[in-house]
Order: structure tokens, then C-alpha cells, then sequence
């Protein structure tokens, strides 16, 4: 399995007009969650584009469960539980404080810089593979 951590504070700018945090704001803290995890296995996203592949969403899944507010403080936990393959889910989990305030996971599949589905890049493979028995 492979795990990441990151905060993030709420802007004012990603409330609504009912003081809590939008619901759209929730998958851009989970792309944050994403980029920090690919990062610390040593794999840049950016890297993987001038590599010439791409990592889209393909399907994403959320449950909110408490909001969250302007100042707040929020965790971003983002897992890998199973080894990647053709498809890849990643799995987050925001916390505010240490209470659960959403939960949800993307799904995602290699393509090439053209739109071609594609195997993972080896170094994507050789990154990865020790965090899984």
C-alpha cells in the first residue's frame, strides 16, 4: 500500500454562499492528495507528461460527511491499496482536526500523449511494485 499526507487551508474564496466549503472544491483537494503521492515515490506528474503519458480521471466517487469552512485546516490522506495495473483507484480520505469530513476515491488509466490507452510506464512499475507484496 502506499500512503501520502498533505494539508491544505480553506480559501475564503472556495466557500459558498452558505459559509461552507463548495462541493467541487473537494476533488481539487483530492487532485492535491494525488500530485503529493506521486511526488514522494519519486515520480513527478510532470514527469510522466514529458515522458509523454497522461494519468485522466475516469471515474470519481465522494461521500461527504461534515462540511468543512473557511480557515479550516484540512488533512489529505491518499492511498494506493492495490497494485496498479491498466487501471489505477486511488482512495482519499479529509480530515479536519482528526475528524473524517469526506471520503471517496478516483479512478484512472495510463494513456499516451495522443489519447491511446497504454500500459503503465516501467518507471511507474519499478516505483510502485515494492510497496505491494
Amino acid at each position: 500500500m502506499i500512503v501520502a499526507h498533505t494539508k491544505v487551508r480553506v480559501r475564503y474564496a472556495e466557500t459558498d454562499q452558505m459559509g461552507i466549503v463548495y462541493h467541487g472544491v473537494y476533488l481539487t483537494w483530492f487532485e492535491v492528495g494525488r500530485i503529493i503521492l506521486l511526488d514522494e515515490i519519486g515520480l513527478p506528474y510532470r514527469e510522466l507528461e514529458n515522458a509523454g503519458y497522461r494519468l485522466p480521471v475516469l471515474e470519481a466517487n465522494l461521500k461527504y460527511l461534515k462540511p468543512a469552512y473557511f480557515d479550516d485546516i484540512i488533512k489529505i490522506e491518499t492511498l494506493i491499496k492495490n497494485r496498479p495495473s491498466a487501471r489505477i483507484k486511488i482512495e482519499y480520505h479529509l480530515f479536519r482536526k482528526d475528524e473524517l469530513i469526506c471520503s471517496g476515491y478516483t479512478g484512472h488509466a495510463f494513456i499516451t500523449d495522443k489519447g491511446r490507452a497504454t500500459r503503465p510506464p516501467l518507471t511507474f512499475v519499478e516505483k510502485t511494485s515494492h510497496h505491494f507484496n
